[in-house]
């Protein structure tokens, strides 16, 4: 067990009805790391291979959202704003998680998703008594994997308190931000500034590679420079080796930087960089690098950087 990961002995946390929706890349290390500290989950999620694997671990399985119906806390790590409407309004039937958690229940939704959708979300959870907590993530799977991601949180306040012991079995650092979307928009403040690393790093380098520097040289200095950030050293072996295995890819980044957009416009503020980096990953995307990881801006601006 990771040193992150406490025991759920003595915390109440083996007496909670846990569900879990979504078991993907960053959803099935959280699930363990509850696993690894006594808390039962049971798990709702379309690859059967990846429940057979998590069953394994100890969870148990939940074919349906309508298995949640004894939950005390439902978790979903969904990919974004339709799956989130389907899963918790149902698809026209009384087939969602509003119709199924029991009044005083709690979700914790960890996705990113747009805040116009969580507000939908957050009217229907009240309406039906379920206390909604906006909780998405900031890291790596790497990270999720060693329970050190980041939490950003804001919701119910009262539900925060309850969930904090299991949300500190799968992070390092934890932020309550407020009442309503304020999670949401620090998702997006956070990937505005990460996205647009990747974009403005690529056109460092070439720049740097046309006055004969070599990619490794330059990272190496980056690095150790004023401008450096855990970010860039995460990345740096990967840029140098021109290793662009996906991570987080370019269509997802595609997906995020549309939220920001959307946002900004919603909201009457003009995001003009952004939108011309969001224009830059669609023509990487576009170039055949869109299931590559988001740092293959790095190749594209080389590719149409070279004489």
């Amino acid at each position: 067990m990771h040193a992150n990961v406490a025991s759920a002995a003595g915390t109440g946390i083996g007496d909670l009805a846990i569900g879990w929706i979504g078991a993907g890349k960053m959803g099935a290390p959280m699930i363990r790391n509850l696993l690894g500290a006594g808390a039962g989950v049971a798990v709702t999620e379309p690859d059967q291979t990846v429940v057979a694997d998590l069953v394994r671990a100890g969870a148990t399985p939940a074919a349906g959202v309508e298995m949640h119906s004894k939950s005390d806390v439902v978790f979903a790590t969904l990919p974004n704003d339709a799956v989130l409407r389907e899963v918790v309004l149902g698809g026209g039937g009384r087939d969602g998680l509003v119709h199924h958690m029991a009044r005083g229940s709690i979700l914790v939704e960890m996705s990113t998703v747009s805040p116009e959708c969580s507000v939908e979300i957050a009217n229907a959870l009240q309406s039906a008594g379920i206390a909604y907590l906006r909780a998405p993530l900031s890291g790596s799977t790497a990270l999720a994997e060693k329970a050190a991601l980041t939490v950003l949180a804001s919701g119910d306040t009262e539900a925060w308190g309850r969930v904090l012991p299991l949300i500190k079995l799968l992070s390092a650092r934890q932020f309550f931000l407020g009442p309503g979307e304020e999670a949401r928009y620090m998702k997006l403040v956070l990937n505005t500034i990460v996205g647009a690393t990747s974009a403005i790093l690529a056109e460092a380098l070439a720049l740097g590679a046309s006055g004969g520097l070599s990619r490794g040289s330059m990272m190496e200095v980056i690095c150790e420079s004023a401008v450096s950030s855990p970010l860039l050293k995460y990345k740096a072996e990967a840029v140098v080796s021109a290793d662009y295995t996906p991570a987080f890819t370019v269509q997802q980044m595609i997906k995020d930087f549309s939220l920001i957009s959307d946002a900004g416009r919603a909201n009457d503020v003009p995001l003009m960089t952004t939108g011309l980096i969001l224009e830059l990953y669609r023509a990487a995307a576009n170039s055949g690098l869109r299931d590559q990881d988001f740092f293959a801006l790095v190749k594209w601006q080389s590719d149409i950087a070279a004489p």
